[in-house]
């Protein structure tokens, strides 16, 4: 059987009993005559009846599994335990919404090849809000510039890619990861291809504008230094700025026969100080988070069930 038909698809499931059964349904309908598949659906620590209706479909379907986290840890927490346990040569990634088409699934794994490690399905016109795009696309310029992706504006949550690059972040990872990233340190052979990208089914997208902003902070501090590098040319300007603002007290007097006015100058230059301190501090601060994470050995997940 050739390495191209053994597929195993993970979503991660958060809150959504009632899109669960035609997902699986259309996977089924896409995959059965050609693949040999899985689905493992894992539940990201829902508070409706999601681990009931995984359990009642695993019940009925020897093709799907379910696993269930032990609380809710981000979508790429909730990918990187179903990508852990994917059993075929291919795994596929999909969102629970069905906005990512199960009849693009093909399209991604016909893209795969000896010389492509991961194919993203970017899709022809996006559904999302556009408070969402924006995010995105400024996600995809961090990557570019964070990781050296150049493809990285063609990024998404759909995405096709050999198990095998799991090896290279097998170890522990600590907390808020990005999936994007890790496959970064596996492979460079990266490709992408046009899907349709559907209006949401039921219900609104659990991500906010927080979480988007949190998963870029996560994703530039946790796998670059170049934040830090940028705090320290930042401090190099502002150590400049208070040169200048020296020589101008000192020398304004002999120039003009007047002083500087105290107050107003004193204000600007504590407030440009002060701002500049407490940003590099908090970009510190934020990779110190991480350091104290990982020492703590702090988990990625816990798996509290699982269907098989």
């Amino acid at each position: 059987m050739s390495w191209r038909t053994e597929v195993s698809i993970v979503c991660p499931v958060y809150c959504s009993e009632g899109t669960l059964g035609r997902l699986v349904d259309e996977i089924d309908a896409t995959l059965s005559p050609t693949y040999k598949y899985e689905v493992i659906l894992v539940d990201d620590g829902s508070h409706d009846s999601s681990w009931a209706m995984i359990r009642q479909i695993c019940s009925s379907n020897p093709n799907v599994r379910g696993i269930r986290l032990g609380r809710n840890v981000g979508q790429h927490g909730a990918l990187l335990a179903g990508i852990r346990s994917s059993r075929y040569e291919i795994t596929v990634t999909l969102d629970d919404d069905l906005q990512n088409p199960p009849q693009e699934i093909p399209a991604l794994i016909n893209a795969l090849s000896e010389n492509v490690d991961v194919v993203y399905g970017v899709g022809i016109q996006s559904e999302h809000s556009w408070w969402r795009r924006l995010t995105s696309i400024a996600v995809r310029h961090l990557f570019r510039i964070l990781l050296g992706y150049s493809g990285a504006m063609k990024i998404s949550s759909f995405r096709a890619f050999k198990t095998t690059l799991r090896e290279g972040f097998s170890g522990d990872l600590g907390p808020a990861i990005s999936i994007d990233s890790l496959l970064t340190w596996t492979t460079g052979s990266f490709n992408s291809v046009k899907v349709k990208h559907q209006p949401r089914l039921k219900g609104k997208s659990n991500y906010n504008l927080f979480k988007l902003i949190r998963h870029m902070i996560d994703s530039a501090t946790g796998y670059s230094i170049v934040p830090l590098r940028l705090a320290s040319a930042f401090g190099m300007v502002v150590i400049f700025l208070g040169l200048g603002l020296f020589l101008w007290v000192t020398i304004r007097p002999f120039l003009t026969n007047s002083s500087v006015p105290g107050f107003p100058l004193l204000a600007a230059s504590l407030a440009i100080f002060s701002g500049a301190q407490l940003l590099m501090l908090g970009i510190l601060g934020e990779y110190i988070g991480k350091i104290h994470f990982r020492v703590m050995k702090k988990p990625t997940y816990t798996i509290s069930d699982k269907t098989s």
